[in-house]
């Protein structure tokens, strides 16, 4: 997400790290190329000029000009404006409960922005982040198979949907929703409203009846990212009429700018609190504008990567490793799992990208996910006793192995010494040294 402004952003403050000591003159002509990269990722120009007056004037303002080593103090600066342009260091609770159930949240946006799967990928969130019982109210009347479409996915992220067709209007079944989730004890019932092409009255006069009928804990507007500044504009149209409380930011993972997810926020001054990350219902995330400006800087964003894999791998799973890397007994069903483990946190390169220093080294390169397929077919081609001791994988075994996995002998030789060299780092962390990176990339090369 943000490759193109995250690369000259980097390029930028790249050019100041060289440097002993910064004039005023070298801060003025690094704020002019931030300033272009801004406008042409489409962030608002009102927020940009703001963004860079913060900037100038904490730069100047004897933070950096005249000091040593003034590179780490200005990435510092561009990083906490970032962060706040985007909301600050938090976003926010991210969902405010109701003190009586059920907590009615009340989704709106224009149609396309992927509203509907917005509203299940909440509802898997709720349900596994806390515990929630969640029901989704199918409210869309006007959109052909937009009922079908909730009943669909709200099915597959473990929600009841309540829907009465398309024949009664949006407010009658938004209110019985509503008592139909009283009635079945719902924690949490999501309304999933009907968008339209662009702003008009209609839209609006629909959203205020079903706002009033359900009285909502949290309005929440659904924004695409990919619209860059008209995602601003619309934006400002739903908080005249309807006060909506945060942001759902949709498609960060195609070819946004990130003109919307900068602009939003310091247009309306509504925080962006949720943010759907690929097509897949568990793609979905709290809104971390600091970690955002990190990723966007290249400096990665590593608390994520510790939250995902705490809700990926197994406490039990994790202690058993933990005791087979302290005895050296680190093996091919070992390095098995760790990838499927990491398969189930989500695709790989943007995994990869949260890893500070990788990101710009990522950028251009094309991870291709159906080589972890490759591996996992050239270990499962291996027999348990293979898999336990790699020694044991020599001529005639390899070529086994190959013609079982549909691949080669050079395939399996590959990641025979992909292994060994994983196992040599595996057990020097077990056995508590940190291997020499450096060295073994020297090495590969």
């Amino acid at each position: 997400m943000f490759d193109s402004l995250s690369e000259k952003l980097q390029a930028t403050l790249a050019g100041l790290r060289g440097r002993g000591v910064l004039s005023e003159e070298d801060v003025t002509r690094s704020l002019r190329e931030i300033r272009l990269a801004l406008l042409e990722a489409d962030v608002n120009f009102r927020v940009v000029k703001e963004f860079i007056d913060s900037v100038r004037e904490r730069c100047i303002g004897a933070e950096v000009v005249g000091k040593l080593n003034p590179g780490q103090q200005i990435v510092a600066i561009v990083h906490e404006e970032l962060a706040a342009m985007m909301g600050g260091e938090s976003a926010g609770p991210g969902v405010v409960f109701a003190p009586r159930p059920p907590t009615v949240i009340l989704m709106a946006g224009l149609q396309g922005s992927g509203k509907t799967t917005a509203a299940a990928k909440l509802a898997r969130l709720l349900r596994t982040e806390h515990h929630s019982s969640v029901a989704l109210a199918a409210c869309d009347v006007h959109r052909p198979a937009a009922v079908q479409q909730l009943v669909t996915v709200g099915e597959q992220a473990g929600a009841t949907v309540y829907q009465q067709g398309t024949d009664r209007s949006a407010v009658e079944i938004a209110s019985w929703a509503l008592e139909r989730a009283r009635a079945d004890g719902k924690d949490v019932l999501i309304v999933d409203t009907a968008g339209r092409l662009h702003v008009d009255s209609d839209l609006m006069a629909e959203l205020v009846a079903i706002r009033d009928a359900t009285t909502p804990t949290q309005v929440l507007l659904v924004v695409d990212a990919m619209t860059g500044q008209d995602a601003v504009n619309v934006a400002e149209q739903f908080a005249a009429a309807v006060a909506f409380d945060g942001v759902v930011l949709t498609k960060l993972d195609g070819d946004a700018r990130g003109g919307a997810a900068l602009s939003v926020r310091a247009v309306t001054g509504k925080p962006i609190l949720f943010a759907s990350t690929g097509e897949k219902l568990d793609q979905f995330e709290r809104f971390h504008p600091d970690r955002m400006a990190q990723r966007i800087l290249g400096m990665g964003d590593v608390l994520t990567l510790i939250e995902k894999a705490g809700r990926e791998v197994d406490e039990g799973e994790a202690k058993q490793l933990e005791r087979r890397l302290k005895s050296g007994d680190f093996d091919l069903e070992d390095f098995l799992g760790q990838l499927r483990a990491m398969r189930r946190m989500g695709p790989l390169q943007g995994l990869l990208g949260m890893i500070p220093g990788l990101g710009s080294q990522m950028r251009g390169m094309n991870v291709d996910e159906r080589e972890i397929d490759r591996i996992e077919a050239i270990i499962l081609s291996m027999t348990p006793e293979e898999r336990r001791r790699p020694d044991l994988i020599k001529g005639s075994r390899r070529l086994r192995i190959a013609r079982g996995s549909g691949t080669n002998v050079q395939a399996v030789n590959q990641i025979v010494k992909q292994f060994a060299a994983v196992r040599k780092v595996m057990r020097q962390v077990g056995r508590g040294r940190m291997p020499d990176l450096a060295a073994m990339m020297r090495q590969q090369r």
